[in-house]
């Protein structure tokens, strides 16, 4: 028996990296002045499906929801061992809060087909809420298993996770289809694989080849779109058009987030204190520490 898994993926800023240079007067992130990375917990998430493939058979594909320019994200994906990658992306996404990206998310699911397991991870850094994953099962009406560490096996439509909790783990099993959030500690991402990064550099969404086709007057996007299907390397687009969804519950219509405030905070220090590097300093400052309770 194989499995068909579907991994949940998404670029984002590199938090990381934040400094003063990156901060907007308003307090919040200028996102093109950060460097687009792969959010890491997805990372794991794509990992853990790719093992199940390679323990159970089956296929693996991709789909993020963000602008044309995460089709970058998208290759790398292919570049790690991804069978397909989908884009969804339209202006009419775009400001979209977690209840937002949940519903557009589910509709592009149901549209790609029958699943076994979405993947997911357990949360994007540059949002650190947790609520895409539990939100888009709660919507596909399927079971969802969150803090997977490891899939332990498999058994038809029965799937046994060891998933962790505060002080340890406990096993738990799931039916299938089922919605799994991965940490990041449950896998190391393999690296890109180089026959396919030589395989899939090229590969493109219609988007990209409609940009193509403009740049050149001999070029025509649909010629160019049955080229890169006959190759194994056209990336599917979903819109809204192309999804079963009511616009004024996509994108900043359908966010009922809000921020009504928004603060910087700059952590200083007034004073600071030398200590020598001898026993005698050590002891000083040890005593200073208990003095002030941060010790003993």
């Amino acid at each position: 028996m194989s499995y068909q898994s579907l991994v949940l993926v998404k670029q984002v800023p590199d938090t990381a990296n934040i400094s003063g240079d990156v901060m907007k007067p308003d307090g919040t992130v200028n996102r093109a002045k950060l460097p687009a990375i792969f959010n890491p917990e997805d990372k794991v998430a794509l990992e853990l499906a790719l093992q199940v493939r390679e323990r159970f058979g089956g296929s693996v594909k991709v789909v993020t929801m963000g602008p044309p320019k995460a089709s970058e994200l998208l290759r790398e994906c292919l570049y790690m061992g991804a069978d397909e990658a989908t884009l969804v992306s339209d202006r009419k996404f775009a400001g979209a809060d977690t209840l937002a990206t949940s519903y557009v998310l589910a509709a592009a699911i149901q549209k790609l087909g029958k699943f076994d397991f979405v993947f997911a991870g357990r949360q994007a850094i540059d949002g650190d809420t947790a609520q895409v994953g539990p939100q888009t099962a709660e919507k596909l009406k399927i079971p969802q298993i969150t803090y997977a560490e490891e899939v332990l096996d498999i058994k038809k439509d029965t799937v046994t996770i060891k998933r962790k909790i505060d002080g340890g783990y406990e096993i738990v099993k799931g039916k299938t289809p089922l919605l799994i959030t991965v940490i990041k500690d449950a896998a190391i991402p393999r690296p890109f694989r180089a026959k396919r990064a030589m395989a899939y550099k090229n590969a493109k969404t219609l988007m990209e080849l409609e940009a193509l086709a403009e740049d050149n007057s001999l070029l025509y996007s649909d010629q160019l779109k049955d080229e890169f299907i006959s190759k194994g390397l056209f990336m599917q687009t979903l819109t809204a058009d192309d999804l079963d969804v009511e616009t004024e519950r996509c994108g900043l219509h359908g966010s009922p987030t809000k921020v009504h405030k928004v603060e910087s905070v700059v952590l200083g220090s007034s004073d600071h204190v030398q200590v020598e590097p001898t026993k005698e300093g050590l002891g000083d400052l040890i005593g200073k520490l208990m003095e002030d309770h941060i010790f003993g």
